[in-house]
């Protein structure tokens, strides 16, 4: 991962074994924490040593939380990165009143790995819906017996098959999400038309994809 200009090089990380994911549990106010929130001033202050010093001293609790949370060692240190990235951004905002540097770096680092695991979510999701709505959905009577599940390698290929207008004409309307119309105007071509190539166009996929002559 390459550090933004500014950002301090950090040391590797010291790594840990994973175990049961539990909630930031705040620091008891003794010595290191003493000695962290005097750190996380300088490191406020933009003092590059004190914020390697920070790191040593703390990476280890906020790459384990990772870890248990998210199970994959290469995700939980990029998580770790991008939460020292923004303790570094963020060091002079800390109030000792509110947290202990330990508890508020922990809350830091489950806050993000919630919402790295909520946008690995979204996106398995928007996936499936994309492949329900577009490569799943009944367009015509004309290619009901395409299988579903047909690998996109051989939907490629057999796009070659088609004209050059038949291919943009259906990959406007399916794969770019847009209607009879709007192709239409988008090519200057009347719907009809359109429509037509659209339907000459899948019924060639149709008999290309399930092994018939073209």
């Amino acid at each position: 991962m390459t550090d933004p200009e500014g950002f301090p090089a950090l040391p590797g990380l010291v790594q840990v074994a994973a175990g049961p994911t539990c909630p930031p549990r705040p620091e008891p106010d003794d010595e290191l924490t003493r000695r962290l929130v005097t750190v996380l001033v300088a490191v406020g202050e933009g003092d590059r040593a004190a914020f390697t010093d920070l790191y040593r001293l703390t990476s280890h609790r906020v790459y384990g939380l990772a870890l248990r949370m998210l199970g994959n060692r290469a995700t939980a240190e990029e998580i770790t990165q991008e939460v020292y990235l923004q303790v570094w951004m963020l060091a002079d905002r800390y109030d000792k009143t509110q947290s202990s540097p330990m508890g508020w770096l922990l809350m830091l680092t489950h806050r993000r790995t919630v919402d790295r695991i909520r946008g690995e979510r979204s996106a398995a999701s928007r996936e499936n819906t994309y492949s329900r709505l577009h490569l799943g959905r009944d367009y015509d009577v004309v290619v009901e017996g395409v299988e579903q599940s047909i690998e996109e390698a051989a939907v490629l290929r057999c796009l070659d098959t088609l004209t050059v207008l038949q291919r943009d004409t259906i990959a406007l309307a399916y794969y770019g999400g847009h209607t009879y119309s709007e192709v239409a105007a988008r090519l200057g071509t009347p719907v009809s038309t359109v429509k037509t190539r659209i339907r000459d166009g899948l019924k060639r996929l149709a008999t290309c994809l399930t092994g018939g002559d073209l």
